[in-house]
């Protein structure tokens, strides 16, 4: 694990604040109300930072997404299936995903006093979610009749299919227009993910302060849920990253062992250095060992870098199914539906945005989606240098499970192409 980074800063920010905020009640100070109210008025600002970007930032990724995915598809037809076999595939892991987080938090839950005291020490009150809208009414609800209202009202599902369809109908436009809607998203995107460095460059001392609040009201009780969350996310992860590799074993048709050697240097590349791009040349290199032709092994593994990452709604929707759980909130089949469409389609749209930034810009809108309070997300992204260690395994065994399945959809077309070289 590396030292100097966001990430380990953040959780020093978190060790420091729970452990000062855990010792504080033994002091006896007479103001200690005054400090753990001053302290939740500051880590509440911090939150709100972060929270004022998040439409603006989605709906500009979500523009520019689609314009980009547009491009690679009217690249080829090979690239265009590719990119069909990315979504299905990442729809399919956070089903399961979805179905193995509820299973495993059935029989093997939180620690009921630690998430009680969390659910009491949080910042704001857990509102609960309203029941589900009959089918019709909560089919209309993608569909904002006003967008302006549903910005508001953080109805980040509508948001998402308006910012879906203006995108389509983007790339319809002649070029000299689809170029300057396209440079002005994306020039808001950028803009806004400045921002949001700028916030979480003061992210260790927001945490520490919204992490000194949890300390103080529940002591260390708080270390015991985050360690169960660890466990429970990257389970999860790691479950996405099979699923890529039972496309190689039954879509690819490759044998066990011989995947099993090749994924060796991969893992260990992956655990490393926590990157999916740095472990690109091993995952070259192992693909052609189990026989992936170099045009589908140079097509597929980059396109599978930047955009299939497996783990991403998978993990996603296993952390909001966590933030659920704490708060004792019980999820309906409509908001998990838009929780699930709304990680597939973000996941896709965060392409290039740094892995500090990527937990906010995709959790948020995930947790907005099902109705869900985001007070917990600080504390959590403070621990999530441990499950990106899972996140970045399952994601390189994501990409050469569908690199090698790709592979099968090629091979009519090399014997054709072998036949006259032979002749």
């Amino acid at each position: 694990m590396k030292i100097n980074t966001l990430t380990t800063r953040i959780l020093a920010g978190l060790i420091a604040g729970l452990a000062l905020g855990a010792s504080l009640p033994g002091l006896h100070l007479a103001a200690q109300a005054q400090i753990v109210a001053a302290a939740d008025a500051i880590g509440g600002v911090w939150l709100d930072g972060l929270r004022m970007t998040i439409i603006p930032l989605v709906f500009s990724l979500l523009i520019v997404g689609v314009g980009q995915l547009a491009g690679t598809v009217r690249a080829g037809g090979f690239a265009g299936k590719v990119l069909l076999a990315f979504g299905v595939l990442l729809l399919i892991s956070t089903t399961v995903a979805v179905i193995a987080t509820l299973a495993l938090l059935q029989v093997w839950p939180a620690p009921a006093a630690a998430a009680q005291a969390l659910r009491t020490a949080a910042y704001g009150a857990a509102k609960a979610i309203p029941a589900s809208p009959p089918f019709t009414e909560w089919l209309r609800s993608f569909v904002p009749a006003n967008v302006v209202k549903a910005a508001t009202d953080g109805n980040m599902a509508a948001l998402v299919t308006f910012g879906l369809i203006f995108g389509i109908a983007a790339t319809g436009l002649d070029a000299a227009r689809r170029e300057v809607l396209f440079r002005f998203f994306d020039s808001v995107q950028a803009t806004m993910m400045r921002i949001v460095g700028w916030v979480l460059w003061l992210g260790p001392f927001g945490v520490f302060f919204l992490a000194f609040v949890v300390g103080a009201k529940t002591g260390f009780g708080a270390v015991g849920v985050l360690g169960h969350y660890i466990v429970v996310v990257s389970i999860m992860c790691l479950l996405a990253g099979v699923l890529g590799l039972l496309m190689a074993l039954f879509g690819g048709r490759l044998p066990p062992g011989p995947l099993a050697r090749a994924l060796i240097p991969v893992t260990a590349m992956a655990i490393s250095t926590q990157s999916s791009l740095a472990s690109l040349p091993v995952m070259l290199e192992a693909t052609e060992e189990v026989g992936v032709p170099e045009r589908v092994r140079g097509l597929v593994l980059p396109m599978a870098v930047a955009l299939f990452r497996i783990t991403s709604p998978a993990g996603n929707i296993a952390v909001a199914l966590y933030v659920a759980h704490v708060y004792g909130v019980a999820l309906d089949p409509a908001h998990i539906a838009a929780g699930i469409v709304v990680a597939v389609l973000v996941s896709l749209a965060a392409v290039g945005v740094a892995s500090s930034v990527t937990f906010f810009t995709t959790l948020v809108p995930i947790s907005m989606a099902m109705g869900l309070p985001l007070d917990l997300l600080p504390l959590l992204i403070a621990v999530e240098t441990f499950p990106d260690f899972s996140r970045t395994i399952g994601n390189v065994w994501g990409d050469v499970g569908v690199t090698s399945w790709a592979a099968r959809w090629t091979k009519g077309e090399a014997k054709a192409e072998v036949a006259p070289a032979t002749a």
